[in-house]
């Protein structure tokens, strides 16, 4: 029994990373077309500034394009590893619904990176059935091209609106909740706001921290956005320096992907780490959501400073006390790095009968 289990989980694994092998572009893609264009606009106290830059602008646009595609893409590919070229529809349906944000009041959210992750797996499992299902001879022909796509995407694009709209709602709550929180403490503010700007990378959770902080610019409290600037970066950067450490513990797919989070990390786009979370997310989200509540309580005990709603080095010249900015970034970044790796060779070990 055991040893299926195992094998399942391996099995579940090998759909998560083929999936990822096939997003990885869009990833790399859309974080560097939107790091050229952040880097070469002029920072406002907005954030930065593209009103006196088409060009940047619309790099930044066909960048945003392939970071939109990224959901889908990642949820298609784990249904096609599953159950080959007759999952992709649900697949893709599904992850399109896990990045379609649903409005509760005049606030929206989505399900995210976790969303896609789900739609992917249920698609692929779910068309695997329905090519089981007996059928007449005259029929069986058309079921891979006609009746399993139409079927399996409106039963999965039905069950992500159901399972995205309560996230939305959860979501939104979430919101609400922090504003309570920040008459409290601030270290605890700060642990929760890290803690959800690396749980899902850019997802609702993130955009929940995220949109709060830029809020609070509005109100003239900075240090909040501080805290929340701090924590972005620190995933990618952290894993791509957890590459560079050591690199033994890595593919050289994966090395790859360390350079491409180190250049993502620096801009301030948390989504440089989902390549490695998707592919073994119960071992890097943990140590992400470490580095990053390092990184966020560090921020917020030094009293930084951010007037604009984005994150990462790339805002430091909007960012108040910037030396403590950097050293939170640093040392959360070094924090995810040596944890995830500590992770790693540990349960390698583990698994290779060497450890205890």
């Amino acid at each position: 029994m055991e040893h299926r289990i195992k094998q399942f989980f391996a099995r579940e694994k090998q759909y998560l990373l083929t999936g990822v092998s096939f997003a990885i572009p869009f990833i790399a893609s859309g974080g560097i077309l939107i790091a050229t264009a952040i880097a070469l606009a002029p920072m406002g106290e907005a954030g930065p500034d593209f009103s006196n830059s088409p060009i940047l602008k619309h790099i930044l646009s066909i960048g945003q394009a392939s970071f939109k595609l990224l959901l889908p893409v990642l949820a298609g590919y784990i249904s096609y590893a599953i159950a080959n070229k007759p999952g992709l529809v649900a697949g893709f349906v599904g992850g399109f619904f896990a990045s379609m944000p649903h409005m509760v009041g005049d606030k929206s959210a989505n399900a995210g990176f976790l969303g896609a992750l789900f739609a992917g797996l249920v698609a692929g499992h779910f068309v695997n059935i329905l090519k089981k299902v007996p059928t007449h001879k005259l029929i069986r022909p058309i079921m891979p091209i006609l009746l399993i796509p139409v079927t399996s995407s409106l039963v999965i694009g039905t069950l992500m609106f159901f399972v995205s709209l309560p996230i939305a709602g959860i979501m939104v709550s979430l919101g609400e909740w922090l504003r309570y929180m920040q008459t409290g403490n601030a270290v605890f503010l700060a642990l929760v706001l890290g803690a959800m700007i690396a749980f899902d990378m850019g997802g609702p959770v993130n955009k929940a921290a995220f949109f709060f902080g830029a809020s609070m610019i509005e109100q003239g409290n900075y240090a909040i956005m501080g805290a929340v600037a701090a924590a972005i970066c620190t995933p990618p950067l952290g894993l791509g320096l957890a590459t560079l450490i050591h690199k033994k513990s890595w593919t050289d797919e994966q090395r790859e992907s360390g350079i491409a989070a180190l250049g993502m990390g620096m801009i301030g786009i948390t989504e440089g780490a989902i390549p490695f979370a998707a592919s073994d997310p119960l071992r890097v989200i943990p140590c992400i959501m470490v580095g990053s509540m390092t990184a966020s309580t560090i921020a917020m005990l030094s009293n930084v400073g951010n007037h604009a709603p984005h994150g990462g080095p790339i805002v430091l010249a909007v960012v108040d006390n910037k030396i403590m900015y950097v050293v939170a970034i640093v040392i959360g970044s070094i924090v995810t790095a040596f944890a995830i790796n500590l992770v790693k060779n540990f349960t390698n070990n583990n698994l290779n009968g060497k450890g205890a």
